[in-house]
């Protein structure tokens, strides 16, 4: 799944492609309606598909967003403002093309879902191979509710104290540590890739109680991600699996992860263990993390 770098990517660089532009209309798949006729919504929620269509038509796209691992799209139509908040899931991605046979991957151009037709003849295109990525229109955040409940972006002044705040509240200070960093609403836009990689470049057991950490420790732990985030950012992102940047694009990152998907340990070359935690599985070296 994408996590806060890979989204940082995609912004960049759709921002000043699409910045300024207005939708001209938007076409969504068949699939997206058979979805919603069987009550399932895929890609498109809080709105029937013929509804969203009409919604987004005529909307200028005044600005790009990220906040965690959401792309915000804030739109305007004659002096309203509105969001079309768009999370990848497991496999999204954007592409602009003046042709969909633009998409050279099939993979991609298969599982075309969205096509916006912009007033300056290009097409903003969202595909999405497996389905779990969102795009949902609203007037204000309020409107779902679990986007109030993000914590700050990692970079912000507020973010460690925050941070340090929420890990001793009694729902996560019993919990799994690398479960705890890994929670929105603890740190926003850490996922598996990161934080495995930052509680191994400390030498922290993922498993390992969060309340066991003092102070200190924590605070080393809270740096160490956002350090492994900003890597990441400058690097394009990690390209595993379904992940592209725009039209395609790959990050490097992936060649610089040290512990994520790896067998041996590079520091001792002890066989690498696995567990899962928080229902994601969690890569360590057994000789290296305690």
């Amino acid at each position: 799944m994408p996590e806060l770098p890979e989204v940082e990517g995609v912004v960049r660089d759709l921002r000043p492609i699409v910045e300024g532009k207005t939708i001209e209309s938007v076409s969504l798949s068949d699939v997206v309606y058979t979805s919603h006729e069987a009550g399932k919504q895929a890609i498109v929620k809080n709105a029937k598909p013929s509804q969203f269509e009409l919604l987004v038509r005529d909307m200028k796209i005044d600005k790009l967003e990220r906040r965690s691992k959401y792309i915000f799209f804030h739109l305007k139509k004659n002096d309203e403002r509105f969001i079309l908040v768009n999370h990848l899931g497991m496999s999204g991605a954007w592409f602009v093309v003046n042709d969909v046979v633009e998409i050279t991957e099939e993979k991609f151009r298969k599982h075309i879902h969205a096509i916006f037709t912009l007033a300056s003849g290009e097409l903003l295109v969202y595909a999405d191979i497996r389905r779990f990525g969102e795009l949902r229109f609203i007037k204000e955040l309020a409107d779902h509710p679990p986007l109030l409940k993000m914590a700050p972006e990692p970079f912000d002044e507020s973010a460690c104290d925050f941070f340090l705040t929420q890990s001793e509240k009694p729902k996560f200070a019993k919990k799994a540590i690398k479960e705890v960093i890994m929670d929105g609403q603890v740190i926003s836009g850490c996922g598996n890739i990161y934080a495995t990689e930052a509680l191994f470049k400390l030498f922290i057991h993922p498993g390992r109680v969060t309340s066991d950490l003092n102070r200190e420790k924590k605070m080393e732990l809270f740096q160490m991600i956002c350090d492994v985030l900003q890597e990441s950012i400058d690097s394009g992102g990690s390209t595993i699996s379904d992940y592209r940047s725009i039209n395609g694009g790959a990050g490097t990152m992936q060649h610089r992860l040290k512990m994520y998907g790896k067998k041996q340990c590079v520091i001792c070359e002890a066989n690498t263990e696995s567990i899962v935690i928080g229902g994601r599985t969690s890569t360590y070296c057994p000789q290296c993390q305690k």
